[in-house]
Order: structure tokens, then C-alpha cells, then sequence
């Protein structure tokens, strides 16, 4: 197996390697993983359906750790718990998919990480962007490192992806999914990296709201407010990014704990057709 760095920040494309070889192989399974802590997003091209069969997908992922279901897309028949986002111009794609975020903050434990494969793709666009949030948290001013020292931000589904939906399935996903509370910034369990972790389902720190930061006011005030957009706003700088261009039968595998992601919704009437298994994460913390 190579490695091939795809950008200074993040990224990396594996090639002259099957991942099938990895479920079976310890020795290629822990190179791979190490790759992945170290580039944080990783690439293979060619990974089709005879050499990685949908329960060789299944296997790898598990091999990272128990695996997820999806709050709305549907698992595949053949396949439970490879969830199948499938775009057609039939089923249009969600304008509330082309968002910056980190999967599953709403919950009280996100995914650790997901290995995405490309079954069918458009010609041109519907490509993916990762960003690097340890690089992002890095290169903040250390003045504004020491303001969100110790913050927590409340992560929503209900005010982000459920907010399009009718107010009862609305409600009823908020019952299913109550907001969760996390570090805004969190620590990597195994690499102690520190990361920035606000995102799209972050809506409002809980514990701004103290003498020293506001006169009047909720923990939601302006200068609460401007200071989230801000910190939210830094996966947006190019410097910290890789882009990856689908073609059929390609995989991403990345760290959900220390990445954000974004599907670029550029490529309608077309079909987009992915298949996904989300590795259950634990709880982010913070040690400063």
C-alpha cells in the first residue's frame, strides 16, 4: 500500500490497496488506521462491489467499531445498517445537505468516524470537502482560545435538518433526538489533539451567560451569538480543507471526531448514489 498526501492540512489517498484485505488482514487494518489518525480523511479509488462487497463494507467499518443507524436515510435490503443516501431526480437533493457540520452532534455520543463509498455518481460535481477542525483550533488567536476555554455549546437536530419538516414530524424527531450538550472544544481520546467542535447543529452556548461576559441578556446574546458564527465559520477557509472528486466505486474513510464535512448539492438532475456505515463514537470531553 501507498500513501499519497493529498493537501498540507488534510487528506491522504490510499492506493494499490483492497479494502476487503483489511477486514482479514490485522497487519493492513491497523496501517490503514494509522494513516487515518495521522491524515484525518482517507482515499481509494476502484474499491468496486466484487473485490468489497457490501458486507466486506459492513466488516471494515465494525473492525472500527459497532455500528450506527441514520435518524432518515434507509439502510440497504441486503445490507442492514449500510445506510444508502441515494439522490435522483426523482428524490432531489436536500437543500439542507449542503452544509458544513460534524455527523450526529444532536446525539449525546456522535459517530467516531464513517467509510462512505460511491456507487453512482454525476459526470461533473457532487463532490465532498473535508476540513481539518485541529488545524482550525491551532491557528486561532490565543485570545480567542482563552475566551472558549471551558464553553459548551447546545447541538440541535430539531432547529437544523428536522426544521424543514411538518411541526408533527418535526416534534417528533425532537422527542426522539433532544438536544445535546458538548465541549465547544473537544479532545481526541487517542491522539489528545484538541479540535474545534461547532458546527451546523450548534445553536447557542449554555454557560456564556456569567458576569464576566454578559451585562444583560441569555447565554444566546449578541456577543454569544457572533462568537459561535465565528468559531463555526472557520471550516470555511480553504487552508484547512481537501476536496474530493466522486467517481464510481470510490471510498472516503474519515474521523468524525476531528473533521467536518460538506456535500457539494452542484450537480442536479443527476443521480448520486452512496452507501454509508457510521461507527458508534463516545462522549467528547475536554482536558485542557
Amino acid at each position: 500500500m501507498r500513501i499519497e498526501q493529498l493537501t498540507c492540512a488534510i487528506g491522504a489517498e490510499l492506493l494499490d490497496v483492497n479494502l476487503g484485505d483489511a477486514v482479514r488482514d490485522d497487519g493492513l487494518f491497523k496501517e490503514i488506521y494509522a494513516a487515518l489518525l495521522k491524515h484525518k480523511v482517507l482515499f481509494l479509488r476502484d474499491q468496486d462491489l466484487d473485490k468489497f462487497s457490501r458486507q466486506d463494507h459492513m466488516a471494515f467499518a465494525r473492525r472500527l467499531g459497532e455500528l450506527e443507524d441514520h435518524p432518515m436515510a434507509p439502510s440497504h435490503p441486503d445490507a442492514p445498517g449500510l445506510v444508502q443516501i441515494y439522490k435522483t431526480p426523482e428524490n432531489p437533493p436536500d437543500r439542507y445537505e449542503n452544509a458544513w457540520h460534524c455527523d450526529g452532534t444532536f446525539r449525546d455520543s456522535p459517530p467516531m468516524g464513517a467509510v462512505l463509498r460511491c456507487i453512482e455518481c454525476p459526470p461533473v460535481g457532487g463532490d465532498t470537502m473535508w476540513a481539518n477542525m485541529v488545524l482550525a483550533y491551532e491557528k486561532l488567536p490565543d485570545d480567542v482560545k482563552k475566551e472558549i476555554d471551558g464553553l459548551i455549546a447546545n447541538h440541535s437536530f430539531n432547529s437544523t435538518w428536522a426544521a424543514a419538516m411538518p411541526q408533527e414530524k418535526r416534534l417528533a424527531m425532537k422527542a426522539q433526538y433532544p438536544d445535546a450538550e458538548h465541549p465547544v472544544v473537544r479532545t481526541h481520546p487517542e491522539t489528545g489533539e484538541k479540535a474545534l467542535f461547532v458546527s451546523g447543529f450548534a445553536s447557542h452556548f449554555v454557560n456564556y451567560h456569567t458576569k464576566d461576559r454578559v451585562r444583560y441578556g441569555q447565554d444566546y446574546s449578541k456577543g454569544g451569538s457572533d462568537l459561535l458564527q465565528y468559531l463555526i465559520s472557520q471550516a470555511y477557509i480553504p487552508e484547512y480543507q481537501v476536496r474530493w472528486r466522486w467517481k464510481p466505486y470510490s471510498v472516503a474513510i474519515w474521523d468524525n471526531r476531528c473533521t467536518q464535512h460538506y456535500a457539494v448539492m452542484d450537480y442536479p438532475p443527476c443521480h448520486r448514489k452512496m452507501e454509508r456505515a457510521a461507527i458508534i463514537g463516545d462522549k467528547p470531553y475536554y482536558k485542557p
